[in-house]
């Protein structure tokens, strides 16, 4: 590793020996059916494709069931395309962004909150004004409160108490203060030399590929940009590898800066301590179940047709002259079904849709060997009563662990937060989704599938006892679900090639859907038959990008 060795997290034998009420946490890995993924890998490294029992068609086939694929299913239904299918490898739809219940709580099993969409991410508003959560009200767009996150909203845990806010603060220098104010200023800066924008393709677009600022900022990792740039306080560059940690899954000393300023500059830009913050701007809408929520509602009308297909692996993508064959074992049955449809979104991660597409064209290639993914931890904790805090800030939403090791961890949320009830909040059970990133780790992934549950819980509970030191008498269960490859890392060079991959010229023209929304044709990788929808062919994971991209594909293919 450039910055760090691998660190690895507390031994067990020490915890498990210190605090026996741990040995009484039940649970177990849950979430993702690693073996289909690994037995899908296994089958296609040998060649050993079955011959299909079962002949389906239908018009238009969307292979993956994330956000991508959710959305071109949407927006084919808008375009007025109902013969579709949609083919999903886990028990249920929605990728990084499902929900679950542990206890009958409800909770998150990845993304847990959408920040409110700038215009760039027109598509994203309209979906969230279709679903009632947006409206126009006195010629100003209002957001319902019920899902904009309650106060208080975010803390760090530093320094042996709570703080409010994410940013430390009380108690450091003023040169930590000034660093702040600096960093401040210069991503307001790079924003005013160049248009960051949340989905990517609209700068992509308008700029024929990456902007040449932009460029300059991809060349180099995010910490040698700091270094450069004389960046050097502690407290700001823990907090800046946190957010890259957040959102990328790897931590400063891996993404490019151009991903180290493109976290503030096409959101919110960076608030220093003092600034006058604008409330609406940092704002997020979230649920108990995170972005879950979001992704039910885009699936419930294909479950509702019978357009949904769970647990279904996708062995073989063939394109020909007159349409597309894709076969796909169903595992429950064991069968291998042969689907005909004219034209196929392929909304998979980038490295499965290299191995299932036969004769994959180039970009498809070139993308899987260049891009890398990183690994990713959400442990949902049952607590049956509220735990035992250390002093400073009330309880929040989102809390963080300042943790100068960087051992992945990114803190928790609770769930509970949300509910209406106050007195419920208070006094009653609850669930907390704790959160670790493995990108930085040299073997994060053969930990992620070797390592039994219990060293995952056992080095979770004894972090957690740091601020929380009851934990492992609250805690009832723990379930924890792996992402071997939650999301691609944006590294050095990523955006420049990725830029350039379908800038094929469109028309200019605007379409209505059925629904009265106006849209405009984006780039996107494609073949004659097959459209690509990740958000892999981004660069990074965010609700907005997949979302945008599987937009654009289901339009494509809806003709």
């Amino acid at each position: 590793m450039r910055r760090r060795a691998f660190l690895s997290l507390p031994p067990l034998g020490a915890l498990a020996a210190c605090s026996p009420r741990v040995r009484d946490i039940s649970g177990g890995f849950t979430g993702i059916a690693v073996q289909r993924g690994h037995a899908l890998r296994d089958v296609l490294a040998q060649g050993q494709l079955r011959a299909p029992s079962e002949h389906r068609r239908t018009r238009v086939l969307i292979a993956g069931g994330g956000v991508a694929g959710l959305a071109a299913a949407r927006a084919l239904r808008l375009a007025g395309t109902e013969d579709l299918a949609l083919l999903e490898l886990e028990d249920d739809a929605g990728g990084n962004s499902r929900g679950t219940q542990v206890a009958g709580i409800a909770c998150p099993r990845g993304a847990h909150y959408l920040p409110l969409p700038g215009d760039d991410a027109s598509e994203v508003q309209d979906f969230l004004e279709e679903l009632g959560l947006r409206r126009r009200v006195a010629g100003r767009w209002q957001y319902d409160e019920r899902s904009l996150c309650h106060s208080p909203q975010e803390r760090l845990y530093w320094n042996g108490a709570w703080h409010e806010g994410l940013l430390p603060v009380e108690g450091v220098g003023a040169a930590t203060l000034a660093a702040y104010q600096r960093f401040a200023q210069r991503v307001a800066q790079l924003s005013g030399e160049a248009r960051f924008a949340m989905p990517t393709i609209k700068t992509w677009q308008s700029n024929h590929g990456l902007a040449p600022a932009h460029q300059a900022l991809d060349a180099l990792i995010f910490d040698d940009w700091l270094e450069r740039e004389g960046f050097r306080d502690a407290h700001l560059r823990w907090y800046l590898d946190y957010c890259c940690r957040d959102d990328y899954g790897a931590g400063s000393g891996r993404v490019s800066a151009w991903a180290g300023i493109h976290y503030f500059a096409s959101r919110h830009g960076f608030e220093a301590p003092g600034e006058r913050g604008d409330e609406e701007r940092d704002a997020v809408l979230t649920w108990p179940e995170g972005n879950g929520w979001l992704t039910r509602q885009l699936a419930a009308p294909l479950v509702a047709k019978g357009q949904l297909h769970t647990a279904t692996s996708v062995l073989r993508i063939a394109q020909g002259r007159h349409g597309v064959e894709v076969d796909a074992l169903e595992h429950a049955s064991g069968r291998v079904v042969r689907w005909q449809a004219e034209r196929c979104v392929v909304a998979l991660p980038v490295f499965i849709a290299a191995r299932v597409v036969q004769n994959p064209p180039d970009f498809l290639r070139a993308a899987a060997a260049r891009l890398a993914w990183a690994p990713w931890l959400v442990a949902n904790i049952h607590i049956d009563r509220p735990l035992q805090d250390r002093p400073g800030a009330a309880p929040a939403w989102d809390n963080v662990l300042y943790d100068h090791e960087a051992r992945g961890g990114l803190g928790y949320v609770d769930a509970g937060h949300q509910r209406l009830d106050v007195g419920a909040q208070i006094a009653g059970a609850t669930v907390l989704s704790y959160y670790q990133a493995l990108g930085d780790w040299v073997d994060g992934r053969e930990q992620l599938l070797n390592q039994p549950w219990t060293h995952w819980r056992d080095a979770i509970v004894q972090t957690l006892a740091r601020p929380h030191p009851d934990i492992a008498e609250r805690a009832t269960r723990m379930e924890i679900t792996r992402y071997g490859h939650a999301m691609a890392i944006p590294r050095p060079g990523d955006q420049a090639f990725l830029s350039q991959i379908g800038l094929q010229r469109l028309p200019e023209k605007r379409y209505q859907l059925l629904n009265g929304e106006l849209v405009a044709w984006l780039p996107k990788p494609a073949t004659e038959r097959l459209v690509f929808a990740h958000a892999d062919w981004s660069g990074y994971s965010v609700f907005e990008e997949a979302f945008t991209r599987g937009h654009a594909a289901g339009l494509q293919v809806a003709g």
